[in-house]
């Protein structure tokens, strides 16, 4: 077999360890392994990490990596001695709000397939005798969690990677990267340089200084966390194992705990964020990624330490460091190809617990071109241009550290800095109290104040308590609303960009699933797949004209792989509008009454069809309006450009009244298009699934020609899938659950929602949830877990509402 590209990995560390290893296993053995530090114990945050690995996590994907890092690593040694210790881990609540939260972890877990259990005090106490039973009211029990030993386990995976050809260099500080024709060519050290296909930046907390030398931003902070040990316990004495109980989580007080045979490690992120500029690491004496102790930010965090385990009243903080480790402004890994320069990938911001499930990942990106899970929430395009700005990365990763235990609300937004990114229609927003919640900088109105006093606020029935966080019945009104009248919704943040040139249409056409080839005037729903047939995205593509398309997208991640195929004869370009355009939803069976007297354009059914473009005048704007409804409801969305959006909103809001309009949030959003049964990308669909199991098949055209996935998709339909996104509902109006619940059938865990929501028409709990095909009959019983309780659930048929698009296709 030939040994592949040649390839240079930057930084050996656990992860960089982890990706020789992997990539060598798949017949890449041309390949060095370079870092500025000593071998293996190189100065990064794995020569330091405590090794505890908690498998559960809000994100499938990050609770995927943990579970290959734990069976990778539980079947490695060194020597003959383990690279994992699978001791069990053990969360433990001392309020009622965090009882709550593991009862919900626990459904994370389950719907993961990772084993666990919901534990009583005494159990709790039972599994980790040091804790007090009296400070605890109940637990979640995790038995194959357990010590990672970080330079143990990067030692043996280097040392296979050596088997099978890697090289593996220390005091190879690299300091630039050699390129050629917008393609890596080489790595250049303070004492070399290597040849490289590919460059590997593994570098961790220094991600930032190496992404400096190709001009790529690295959007990562190194921070400071607190690590203690203690003076030998008393009730240790004796003990000979390194740990022999559960790792320990007392998230309540930021805490963690592990044995360190007859003393306990301690670590803490309670204190104050304690941010350090990359630069700066290693300018003093000693291990680079370890700072000086501060006792005094502990403080705080021993009390609370001794308070559940009252023996360590018997001994003292013996040593201690600030440890450095990579926060980002989401929380999430950043994995990645440099958009700009062919062959600069980027594996950075990953824990120990994800290490060899991130390698994996990458492994199989690099070899096969794809990974083989979904990394839209870690990929290194997920982050709009202003999210790069130093002050935001800064503000959002010491948001990310001050919350790495808190109890995270779905819909909670960050705080800082807001507001970011405003549509043109935001004076107005506000002077109809807005209540405003963040996605991708934007801020989103969820229900407006100026709709309280709706009747039909009085219909939207109560829901618990957590369901009820970051929303009002108002919006549940303004859904019912928009069913009856009309409504304005603000939909400028969807990120959009147009295509054009003499190949903009061939180029479309091989990126995607549906047929485009059509007239202009015309609008087509299409998918964006990998090879494998996976769901990159969705998309919407108007055609303008001959050579002109405006493309609907879902993230700058899509943007990145058009760009990435872009013809390179320059006959296709793409340029992003959103910025300087916005977009209002105009939806209801009384929208055209409203539309049709404010132009000359004939917005009739049979001038402009469901799915139909014009370019046209609402009073005095220009617009590109286009017959779609996210909503199902009879409307259009209205585009023009940011500098007249207020008065496109004005005219609309005027000629509107006479006919009952309402401004209308994202809470009606939501429940209306899970109503018509609209898949939302990202969330009920991702690259893990293919059009036929996710009901999209109908955007599927095999017949005409090649486009990218057609290969993968041959012989599938909807009659081969094993497993498939279903509809659920729920009679119980006060069990609103909020999406990644497990899904019971028999019993026995069958699989998970994605989205969910109330539906305020149909007068039922809507939960998308992916299913084994044998049980998506309609009329199935299933049970829904939510807070350790099991809600009763029934498959319906889909769509739940206007299933003939009688509403949508309205001629009235």
């Amino acid at each position: 077999m030939p040994p592949g590209p040649r390839v240079v990995v930057i930084g050996a560390g656990i992860v960089g360890c982890a990706l020789a290893d992997e990539l060598t296993e798949r017949g890449w053995t041309d390949l060095t392994v370079l870092d500025q530090g000593d071998l293996f114990t190189t100065g990064g945050s794995s020569s330091h990490a405590p090794g505890l690995v908690f498998q559960t996590n809000s994100c499938r994907t990050m609770t995927g990596f943990a579970t290959y890092t734990v069976a990778k690593y539980g079947a490695l040694d060194l020597d003959g001695k383990p690279c994992f210790r699978p001791v069990g881990g053990l969360e433990v609540a001392t309020t009622p709000e965090r009882l709550a939260d593991l009862e919900r972890r626990h459904g994370w877990a389950t719907a993961s397939g990772v084993e666990s259990r919901l534990v009583e005090p005494d159990e709790c106490a039972a599994l980790h005798p040091l804790l007090d039973p009296a400070k605890v009211l109940g637990g979640f029990h995790i038995p194959s969690d357990g010590l990672a030993k970080p330079l143990r386990a990067a030692e043996a995976q280097a040392r296979r990677a050596i088997s099978r050809g890697a090289k593996f260099l220390a005091r190879q500080k690299v300091v630039g990267i050699e390129r050629s024709g917008g393609r890596v060519t080489g790595v250049t050290t303070e004492t070399g340089s290597f040849r490289a296909d590919i460059v590997l930046s593994c570098a961790g907390m220094w991600g930032p200084v190496l992404g400096e030398l190709v001009d790529l931003a690295i959007p990562l902070v190194p921070m400071a966390h607190q690590y203690a040990r203690t003076s030998p316990l008393p009730s240790l004495a004796g003990v000979t194992e390194e740990a022999t109980r559960p790792i320990l989580r007392h998230q309540d007080a930021d805490l963690y705990f592990r044995e360190h045979v007859d003393r306990i490690g301690i670590g803490a992120y309670g204190h104050r964020p304690m941010p350090l500029p990359p630069h700066e690491i290693g300018t003093g004496e000693g291990m680079p990624s370890e700072l000086a102790f501060t006792l005094a930010d502990f403080e705080p965090s021993w009390a609370a330490a001794v308070g559940l385990l009252p023996s360590l009243s018997e001994t003292k903080v013996e040593e201690g460091i600030n440890g450095l480790f990579s926060f980002t402004p989401d929380g999430m890994p950043l994995l990645g190809e440099h958009p700009e320069l062919d062959g600069f990938w980027v594996a950075e911001a990953v824990w120990i617990t994800h290490s060899a499930g991130v390698a994996h990942a990458m492994a199989r990106w690099l070899v096969d071109g794809q990974p083989g899970v979904d990394l839209h929430g870690c990929d290194l395009a997920r982050f709009e241009r202003v999210q790069l700005a130093p002050e935001y990365v800064m503000a959002r990763s010491c948001q990310s550290f001050t919350e790495v235990y808190d109890v995270v609300h779905p819909l909670q937004p960050m705080e800082e800095p807001r507001p970011l990114r405003t549509s043109p229609f935001h004076e107005r927003q506000q002077e109809l109290g807005a209540f405003f919640l963040e996605a991708s900088g934007w801020e989103r109105p969820h229900w407006y104040e100026a709709n309280a006093d709706l009747p039909e606020v009085g219909l939207v029935p109560e829901r618990n308590d957590w369901a009820a966080r970051y929303w009002s019945p108002i919006g549940g009104a303004e859904a019912l609303v928009a069913r009856q009248r009309v409504a304005m919704f603000d939909m400028t943040s969807l990120k959009r960009v147009e295509v054009t040139g003499p190949g903009a249409s061939s180029f479309l056409q091989t990126m995607t699933t549906n047929q485009l080839d059509k007239k202009p005037g015309s609008v087509t729903y299409t998918l964006l797949l990998d090879e494998d047939g996976g769901v990159r995205s969705d998309l919407t593509v108007a055609r303008l004209g001959a050579e002109r398309f405006q493309v609907g997208v879902n993230s700058a991640i899509d943007i990145d792989w058009l760009r990435r195929h872009l013809p390179g004869d320059g006959a296709a370009q793409i340029h992003e509008t959103t910025p300087g355009t916005c977009c209002i939803g105009l939806w209801g069976p009384l929208a055209r009454a409203v539309l049709q007297p404010l132009s000359t354009t004939d917005f009739s059914h049979q001038a402009m069809g469901y799915f139909k473009t014009k370019q046209a005048y609402v009073g005095l704007v220009p617009v590109t309006a286009m017959r779609l409804s996210y909503v199902g409801e009879l409307g259009w969305e209205l585009y023009t450009s940011a500098d007249l959006g207020r008065r496109l909103w004005d005219t609309l809001w005027e000629a509107g009244q006479a006919h009952g309009i309402i401004a209308a949030g994202r809470e009606a959003f939501s429940s209306m298009r899970l109503e018509k049964g609209y898949r939302l990308w990202g969330t009920d669909v991702t690259a893990e699934h293919d059009p036929y199991e996710a009901g999209l098949g109908f955007a599927v055209r095999m017949d005409k020609g090649y486009f990218i996935g057609r290969d993968a998709l041959a012989g599938r339909s909807e009659e081969t899938v094993t497993r498939k996104l279903t509809c659920l509902t729920v009679d119980d109006p006060y069990s609103v659950v909020l999406g990644k619940e497990p899904v019971f059938a028999d019993g026995r865990p069958a699989g998970y929602v994605t989205s969910a929501a109330y539906g305020y028409t149909v007068g039922k709990n809507i939960a998308y949830a992916w299913l084994p095909v044998e049980f998506t009959q309609p009329g199935r019983p299933l049970e829904i877990e939510y807070f350790g309780e099991r809600i009763p659930a029934v498959v319906a048929r889909e769509p739940l509402f206007d299933p003939g698009m009688n509403r949508i296709r309205s001629a009235a």
